[in-house]
């Protein structure tokens, strides 16, 4: 939060990230002092508030600047680990609603081929390769996080990486090309295709 905010002078406000107001080091705990945007309801809420689902248009908005927010992040050599719809405030103030990202308590620092072989996050959505592999990387594991929002905004369902992995869960039809086509391009097995697709900077359609 420190290196956000030292990073973006006078970003409260203005950054995806909320900014970091204060701090206090009480020897065995730390209290942070967060900004807090007002009106505001976490994706989760949003979406129960719109008929459980969203509309393709009004999720692209959202995943537009979760893209952008993600690439920010991935700038700073920060990772967050736990993208998912109750991190994620939605700024309900004006016509167009805005991304802002909460709870950066399992983040870290990341260098460009860091592997992580301890998993931190949410349980359901674990990344395929945690599975096979007993490891991830930050590029790839954001992108399925990302899929996952998607995923959630989209059906009026909660995501489960097992069931998803076991087609217990699947991709509706109705949805059009372009969004089913980033849905599997987040949520594919393979990381190292999900890399490829971070670097293209694909957006919904």
């Amino acid at each position: 939060m420190l290196k956000l905010a030292g990073e973006a002078e006078g970003s409260v406000g203005t950054s995806a990230p909320v900014s970091l107001l204060e701090w206090f080091d009480l020897g065995k705990e730390l209290i942070l002092v967060l900004e807090r945007p007002v009106p505001a309801v976490d994706l989760q809420k949003y979406k129960a508030e719109n008929g459980r689902t969203l509309p393709e248009d009004k999720a692209k908005v959202i995943l537009k600047q979760l893209v952008d927010a993600a690439k920010e992040l991935e700038d700073k050599h920060i990772f967050h680990r736990d993208i998912k719809g109750e991190n994620i405030l939605i700024e309900t103030g004006s016509d167009v609603p805005r991304v802002r990202i909460i709870d950066f308590g399992l983040s870290c620092f990341v260098k460009q081929r860091s592997l992580y072989r301890v998993f931190y996050g949410t349980p359901l959505h674990t990344p395929p390769e945690w599975y096979r592999r007993s490891c991830y990387r930050c590029g790839p594991t954001t992108v399925w996080q990302m899929g996952v929002v998607l995923y959630e905004a989209v059906h009026a369902r909660d995501f489960d990486t097992e069931r998803f992995l076991s087609k217990k869960l699947s991709i509706k039809k109705r949805l059009s090309t372009k969004c089913r086509n980033f849905l599997e391009a987040c949520l594919t097995k393979v990381p190292e295709k999900r890399q490829h697709w971070r670097s293209s900077s694909i957006t919904p359609g």
